[in-house]
C-alpha cells in the first residue's frame, strides 16, 4: 500500500509552509447573513525559497486586505479561480524576511464571508424553537472551513486557536473552545463580545460557531448540556449519562486533553447526528426520544476526542481511521456499560446500515471502498456514507478477534499515546498495529488478513465477523413471522410482541423487515393495529416505519414522510425518504414540491445533496 500523505482536498501545500495558530475576530451580522472581520495565521516555513503562501477559500469568500501583522507591510496577493467543490486557492507573497527554513511569520487576512457560505446555517426567528431570536450555526466538515476563513482546510494541518466573536447582546455565543467570558462591545451598545481559547491543536474542519438564545444545565463535573430554552430540560434527562460514558471513555483511551465536554441540541435543520467539536458537541434533537434510547450518538461523538480529534486522519481518503476507530470504541462504550452482548448487538445493525450505503452506490462502486480514491476536485460530501464507519469497525472488530479482546484494548490505548496531535495514513496505523504485534505477526496470527481487499476492495468486507446474536434472535424471529404471515395469521400477533424488546431492538426488527420482500399495506395496517408505531416518538423508528410502510404502498405514510423529511434536517433521514418517495410515481412531484418549499430552512450541504438525489441538480 502506497503511504500515501498529500490531501487531494485542500489547495495548499503544508509540506511548504504550516500553520501553527489562528486568532479570528468576527463580527456576526444577522441582517446580511455574513461574518466579518479577520484571521491571523501564525506559520511556520518548512523550506529554504519558499515565496509564498496558498490558503483554501470558497463560497466567493471576500479579502479586502493581507498585512504582515508583525511590521504593519501590506502583501500582495491573488484570489485565483475556483476549482470545482475544491474553492479558490488564495495565494500570498510572503515577505522576503520569511523565506527560509525556520522562518516564521503572522500574517493577518481581513476578509468577509458571502450570505452563501456552506459552512453556515443561518435561521431566521421562526425556524427556532423560541421564535424570537436569530440562530447561526456552522459545519466544517468535510471542506467547509475555507468558507468562513481563509486557511489550509486540510485535517492534516492541526493548530491552535482563539476567538473574539462580536454578536447581539440578548444572544449567547459558543465554539469549539474553552470560553473565556464576555464583555459589552465598546463601540456598539446592542452589542457584546465572547472571547475563546483553544489550546490544543487541532484541525480546520474542527471549527465551530453557534450564535442563539442558549441557556444551559450541568450534568456533569466537566459537562454542561447547552439549547433553546424550551428544549433544555428534556436535553438534560436524555443525557445524564455523560460523564459515565466519559469516564468510560478515558479507561479505554487515556486522559481527556480538552477540559470541557459540552453538548449543543441545535435546531432540527441541522445535518448531521453529531458533529465532534472539541470541548462542545453538536447534536441533532431527533436523539431526545424521551428514553435515552438513542445517546448512543454521544458516545460516538465523546470517543471522537480521541479518535478522530486527538489522533487524526491526513486526509478524506482515510477518514475511516477517525470514523471505524470511532464507531468501535463507541460499542466498546455501550459494552463496557451495557454488556458484551450490547457491543455485539449493534454492530449486528451497523452491518446492515452497511449493506443498505453499499447497494445505494452499487458493489463495485469506489466509494464502497475503505480508502477511496478522492482526487480530480471530488466533493468528499459527495462520498459520505456509513462505509468508513462500519466497514472500517468491522475491520477492527476482526482484528480484535485474531489477537484478543484485551491485547487489542491495550494495543488502542497505545495508538492513541503513540499518535496523539498528530496525522496520520493509513500505512502508518498499519506499519505500528504489526510492531505491536511483532510476537503474533512472527506466529503467523496475520496471516489470513487480506490487506489490499480490506483496503481497497470495492463491496462488502471480505470477512463477516461472528456476532452474538443473543439480542438479534427474538427479532429476526419476529421479523420472520411478519415477513411469512397471510391474512390468516394476523390474529397471532400482540402488543406484547414488543413489550420485552428495547428500542435498539424495535430498531433491528424494523431494519430486517427493509431487507425482506415488501410487506402489503394490509401487513403495515395489522401491524399498526397491534404496536401502534405511528405514536412512536423514537426517530430511527419512525424512519424505518415510514419507509416500510411506503414500499407496503401505503399511501398514508407519504404525508408523514414528506412532513418528516421537510422538519427533520438530519441527512441520514431526510435524504432517504426524499430517495424513497421520489422513486413513487404518485410522490415524485410532491417531494420535489415540498423540497422547493423547504429548501430556504435547510443547510446549504443538505440542500446540495438532497438536489442531486432528486435530479434537480448535477
Amino acid at each position: 500500500m502506497a503511504d500515501k500523505r498529500s490531501d487531494p482536498n485542500s489547495l495548499s501545500d503544508p509540506s511548504k509552509v504550516t500553520t501553527k495558530h489562528l486568532s479570528i475576530e468576527w463580527n456576526v451580522d444577522f441582517k446580511r447573513k455574513i461574518l466579518t472581520g479577520s484571521v491571523k495565521l501564525s506559520l511556520d516555513v518548512l523550506q529554504d525559497g519558499v515565496s509564498s503562501v496558498v490558503l483554501d477559500t470558497s463560497e466567493n469568500l471576500t479579502v479586502s486586505e493581507v498585512i504582515n501583522d508583525s511590521s504593519g507591510e501590506k502583501l500582495t496577493f491573488e484570489l485565483k479561480e475556483p476549482i470545482g467543490a475544491l474553492g479558490s486557492p488564495l495565494s500570498i507573497n510572503l515577505p522576503s524576511s520569511a523565506q527560509a527554513k525556520g522562518s516564521q511569520v503572522c500574517i493577518k487576512v481581513i476578509y468577509e464571508t458571502s450570505s452563501s457560505a456552506s459552512a453556515l446555517g443561518w435561521l431566521e426567528p421562526s425556524q427556532t424553537s423560541g421564535k424570537q431570536h436569530p440562530y447561526l450555526y456552522s459545519q466544517c466538515q468535510a471542506i467547509h472551513a475555507r468558507s468562513i476563513l481563509p486557511c489550509q482546510d486540510s485535517p492534516s494541518v492541526k493548530a491552535t486557536y482563539d476567538a473574539k466573536v462580536t454578536v447581539p447582546r440578548d444572544l449567547v455565543c459558543l465554539m469549539s473552545a474553552c470560553g473565556e467570558g464576555d464583555e459589552p462591545c465598546p463601540s456598539d451598545s446592542a452589542s457584546k463580545i465572547f472571547s475563546f481559547k483553544q489550546m490544543v491543536p487541532m484541525p480546520s474542519y474542527l471549527i465551530a460557531i453557534v450564535v442563539g438564545a442558549l441557556e444551559s444545565r450541568k450534568i456533569g463535573p466537566r459537562s454542561k448540556v447547552w439549547s433553546e430554552k424550551e428544549l433544555i430540560e428534556k436535553s438534560a434527562y436524555e443525557f445524564a449519562e455523560t460523564e459515565e460514558m466519559l469516564s468510560t471513555a478515558e479507561d479505554l483511551m487515556g486522559p481527556y486533553v480538552w477540559g470541557q465536554y459540552d453538548l449543543l441540541i441545535l435546531p432540527q435543520s441541522f445535518p448531521y447526528g453529531g458533529m465532534e467539536n472539541p470541548c462542545l458537541t453538536f447534536v441533532t434533537p431527533t436523539l431526545l426520544a424521551g428514553d435515552r434510547s438513542l445517546a448512543n450518538v454521544v458516545a460516538h461523538e465523546i470517543a471522537h476526542s480521541w479518535t478522530g480529534n486527538l489522533v487524526t486522519n491526513c486526509s478524506w481518503e482515510h477518514f475511516w481511521l477517525n470514523e471505524g476507530f470511532t464507531v468501535f470504541v463507541e460499542r466498546k462504550i455501550l459494552g463496557r456499560m451495557q454488556g458484551e452482548k450490547a457491543r455485539h448487538f449493534a454492530f449486528i445493525g451497523g452491518t446492515k446500515e452497511l449493506l443498505n450505503a453499499v447497494m445505494k452506490y452499487g458493489f463495485e462502486h469506489k466509494f464502497t471502498q475503505l480508502i477511496p480514491p478522492l482526487e480530480g476536485g471530488i466533493d468528499p460530501d459527495d462520498a459520505f456514507s456509513s462505509i468508513p464507519y462500519e466497514k472500517g469497525s468491522c475491520f477492527l472488530f476482526y482484528l480484535e478477534s485474531l489477537v484478543g479482546v484485551q491485547e487489542f484494548e491495550a494495543f488502542l490505548k497505545s495508538y492513541i499515546e503513540k499518535f496523539k496531535y498528530k496525522t496520520l495514513p493509513t500505512q502508518d496505523w498499519k506499519d505500528y498495529l504489526l510492531e505491536y504485534f511483532q510476537e503474533q505477526a512472527a506466529a503467523g496470527v496475520f496471516d489470513c488478513v487480506e490487506w489490499d481487499k480490506w483496503f481497497f476492495a470495492p463491496g462488502m468486507p471480505p470477512v463477516t465477523p461472528k456476532y452474538d446474536t443473543t439480542l438479534s434472535d427474538m427479532c429476526t424471529e419476529l421479523c420472520k413471522r411478519w415477513a411469512e404471515a397471510s391474512e390468516g395469521d394476523f390474529g397471532q400477533f400482540s402488543s406484547d410482541d414488543l413489550k420485552s424488546m428495547s428500542s435498539s431492538q424495535v430498531q433491528e426488527f424494523l431494519a430486517q423487515l427493509l431487507h425482506e420482500k415488501p410487506l402489503t399495506a394490509k401487513h403495515i395496517h395489522a401491524m399498526q393495529a397491534v404496536y401502534n408505531l405511528d405514536q412512536n416518538l423514537n426517530s430511527e423508528i419512525r424512519f424505518r416505519w415510514l419507509r416500510l410502510k411506503l414500499r407496503a404502498g401505503d399511501e398514508s405514510a407519504i404525508e408523514g414522510a414528506l412532513q418528516m423529511a421537510a422538519e427533520t434536517g438530519r441527512m441520514k433521514f431526510t435524504r432517504v425518504l426524499y430517495r424513497d418517495l421520489y422513486a413513487i410515481p404518485d410522490a415524485r412531484q410532491r417531494a420535489i414540491d415540498t423540497f422547493l418549499e423547504n429548501r430556504g430552512t435547510m443547510h446549504p450541504i443538505t440542500a446540495k445533496t438532497v438536489a442531486r438525489d432528486l435530479h434537480l441538480e448535477g
